[in-house]
């Protein structure tokens, strides 16, 4: 009877379920598949260069948060953005002309930007090519910088009220950061499975009089 007793817990236990190898973030996104991003490139790292490039980021963002506000559909946004391409422009030049640097620049919409992996919160952004504006400005060797012109989620965060842009750190750090959490999690999902299956090898031991 025993031994019937013992092979049927041997059966359970086989057939307990798996604890969960993967256990990824990845799927924690929010950029819909239709969106147009801004995309910009500061001359190189050094401090000057940076702060150039965020003055940029102010002045196209607050002319084009004026021109998608009221736009709900895709094309008529494209359009939008595609026509305005020469103001972009002429801002970017002004921009730079007002910060007292040469306005060597070039501003592009295109469907083929690269995007380097990126985390914002409990967000993650994977690398790829995507449709976007990119502004270089000179030799567009330093850090850059990125959101979502539409659906226009770059220029506020509203879990807690910070820009966007508060968060411009580089794509190997990203990965790190990436890499950790997804381990952290991993190791959260392992230790909780095995704790059911004590839990329920405890509970048979008890229920077949075991223990």
């Amino acid at each position: 009877m025993k031994k019937g007793i013992v092979f049927l817990l041997i059966t359970i236990f086989i057939l307990l379920p798996q604890v969960p190898q993967n256990v990824s973030s990845d799927s924690q996104q929010m950029i819909p598949d239709e969106a147009i991003r801004l995309r910009i490139l500061a001359n190189s790292d050094n401090d000057e260069d940076q702060r150039i490039k965020r003055i940029v980021r102010d002045e196209v963002n607050a002319y084009i948060s004026e021109l998608v506000q009221s736009i709900d559909d895709i094309e008529e946004a494209r359009n939008t953005i595609r026509t305005h391409v020469p103001k972009l422009e002429a801002i970017v030049e002004r921009t730079l002309e007002e910060a007292g640097v040469d306005p060597i620049y070039t501003v592009a919409y295109r469907s083929d930007v690269s995007f380097p992996l990126k985390k914002y919160g409990d967000y993650i952004y994977p690398a790829g090519e995507y449709e976007a504006v990119l502004i270089t400005i000179g030799d567009g060797a330093g850090a850059n910088w990125w959101c979502v012109l539409f659906p226009p989620l770059c220029f506020l965060d509203f879990s807690n009220g910070a820009t966007v842009a508060d968060v411009d750190e580089e794509s190997h750090e990203m990965e790190e950061d990436v890499k950790e959490e997804e381990q952290k999690d991993d190791e959260e999902a392992l230790d909780q499975a095995e704790e059911e299956e004590v839990e329920v090898r405890f509970f048979l031991f008890d229920w077949l009089g075991l223990s």
